[in-house]
């Protein structure tokens, strides 16, 4: 066992898999001799070659599309995003062309190409730099997508990423990067891709959240636990698809739900989520489904007004407060 942040274990995961199978390879934008904008690539393409571990143009669309056609001709590319919003020139790319090879090929074709970038506000990077964008690429049929919260999880979500045949949008939080350190094994670890996680085990309260959710409702849980309120956190791990019987089951249990997310509110995946209790599991509820997330606005750089914008273990806990007293 050892002790690794979330970016070690992505690193680890790259590694791991580069060794693995000799059709993986990166590419991206100074993945190679910097070792990415955070470092998530360090040293990779020391050990690994030039070849297997590519820097490339300042071109994102490019990125996507010699991803896609590296996929098509057999290789298992992972293209790195510098930021989460940097995947918009690429859109029509993973959109248009990844997400739709497997359809209109009627099987005949697949897409293993995995786009990672990191994602979310909490570092003051203003505009271009904040934005999660998981909800736009979870609407897309084809797409998976998943946003792990753990070291633990990144590395085996990540590895399961790489070896899956359909196109997957990863997004690792930038908050999450360094917040913690967890024990992983050193044996390889495999985490399925659609399967949440229970992280927190409690009886009045069920908190849908995945990424950096799980560290606001983390603290929130321990801050009602003083009032008699015992809180289960339920991680999504995988936004595309759902873990819908997860949910259910975890909301048959509490009979109350308050969905996190750090994206715009409007439209976003908790509005999904919402939805799918109102339809199906409406009588296992005893208490309105809260919604936590962003204000509908661009993430700001002042810290002071990022603050005001973006949720937290606060407002999480108010939302707890709020579904407990029915």
């Amino acid at each position: 066992m050892t002790a690794l942040t979330l970016i070690e274990a992505i690193n680890l995961a790259l590694r791991e898999e580069l060794a693995r199978d000799e059709r993986v390879v990166l590419l991206g934008q100074d993945i190679g001799r910097k070792g990415g904008v955070f470092g998530v690539t360090r040293g990779l393409q020391a050990d690994f070659g030039p070849l297997r571990v590519m820097d490339t143009p300042i071109a994102e669309v490019g990125i996507a599309g010699m991803a896609i056609g590296a996929a098509l001709c057999g290789l298992r590319p992972v293209a790195e995003f510098q930021f989460a919003d940097y995947l918009h020139p690429a859109f029509d790319q993973i959109v248009n062309e990844a997400a739709t090879i497997s359809y209109r090929s009627n099987g005949a074709w697949r897409c293993p190409a995995v786009f990672r970038a990191p994602c979310g506000a909490g570092v003051h990077g203003g505009l271009y730099h904040s934005q999660s964008v998981e909800a736009y690429y979870a609407h897309v049929p084809g797409l998976k997508v998943v946003v792990p919260a753990t070291p633990e999880d990144a590395r085996g979500l990540l590895k399961s990423a790489v070896r899956d045949d359909a196109p997957v949008v990863f997004l690792e939080h930038k908050g999450s990067y360094r917040r913690e350190r967890q024990e992983v094994s050193a044996a390889e670890t495999l985490v399925p891709l659609g399967e949440a996680r229970l992280d927190r085990a409690g009886r009045d309260a069920t908190v849908l959240t995945y990424g950096i959710g799980v560290h606001w409702a983390r603290a929130a849980a321990a801050a009602v636990a003083g009032e008699g309120i015992d809180v289960e956190i339920l991680d999504l791990r995988t936004v595309h698809p759902l873990d819908r019987e997860a949910i259910a089951r975890s909301v048959a249990r509490t009979s109350r739900a308050v969905v996190v997310h750090e994206a715009n509110r409007t439209l976003g995946v908790g509005a999904e989520l919402a939805a799918f209790l109102a339809d199906e599991l409406f009588e296992s509820l005893d208490a309105p489904v809260r919604r936590v997330a962003a204000r509908d606005c661009h993430v700001p750089y002042a810290a002071s007004q990022e603050g005001a914008i973006v949720p937290g273990a606060a407002e999480v806990a108010a939302a707890l407060r709020d579904v407990a007293a029915y």
